[in-house]
């Protein structure tokens, strides 16, 4: 199953592939006509593979933070969050590279109270300022176990578009589509200080599944 935000660059990655691998069978060499068409296989796979939207249903539960996207768990540390709490958060970063999955989940259940789009740059995802300068999607949930949480999208070198369906006033459901980051990425979670995560550094997370806070 394929993320409607890849429809259009699958159809069109497709027909680019099969006039490419037709268009091979003219090359002078029979090496380098595999060895092309090969290539355009494996990078149209690559796209595919970017896209996927594996079903992960599960039952909301509100005394629960789960991963909001696949990855690894880079950074735990208090920050400073000068955008809408304007104090100190416990931050925990999830990094994808390009072959996890990069649809973005809500991790929790509650009303949406901030949504707010940035244009950016597109330093590399793990790069310490990335998180205040690339092109990022901050969003706050408020929840009636954990109070407002907030969760940012930020592209990373490779993406150029974030796609965020989070809207003030709306309810999040714990589970569902929240957006997607085109190619290469990372989420940032911010917490209370003081929050028992149940992650550590390195851990690999994997949306709708991994629990942050919370039942494990």
């Amino acid at each position: 199953m394929f993320h409607k935000e890849g429809t259009k660059i699958i159809f069109y990655s497709m027909l680019v592939t099969i006039a490419l691998v037709f268009a091979a069978d003219y090359l002078p060499f029979n090496w380098l006509r595999i060895v092309v068409q090969c290539t355009i296989i494996v990078l149209l796979l690559l796209i595919l593979q970017f896209f996927r939207n594996p079903n992960r249903g599960i039952t909301p539960c509100d005394d629960t933070i789960l991963a909001p996207v696949d990855g690894k768990v880079v950074v735990i540390e208090e920050v400073y969050e000068p955008e809408y709490f304007k104090d100190k958060r416990l931050m925990v970063s999830i990094f994808m590279s390009p072959i996890n999955v990069h649809v973005t989940r809500y991790g929790l259940s509650g009303i949406i109270k901030y949504s707010k789009y940035h244009a950016g740059k597109y330093l590399v995802a793990w790069h310490p300022k990335a998180s205040e300068e690339n092109e990022r999607t901050t969003v706050v949930i408020d929840n009636p176990v954990y109070g407002e949480i907030m969760y940012r999208q930020i592209a990373g070198a490779l993406a150029k578009r974030i796609v965020n369906y989070a809207k003030v006033g709306d309810q999040a459901i714990q589970g569902t589509d929240a957006g997607f980051i085109k190619f290469g990425s990372r989420v940032d979670l911010y917490l209370p200080l003081g929050t028992d995560v149940n992650v550590v550094l390195n851990q690999k997370a994997k949306g709708n599944i991994t629990s942050i806070v919370g039942k494990k």
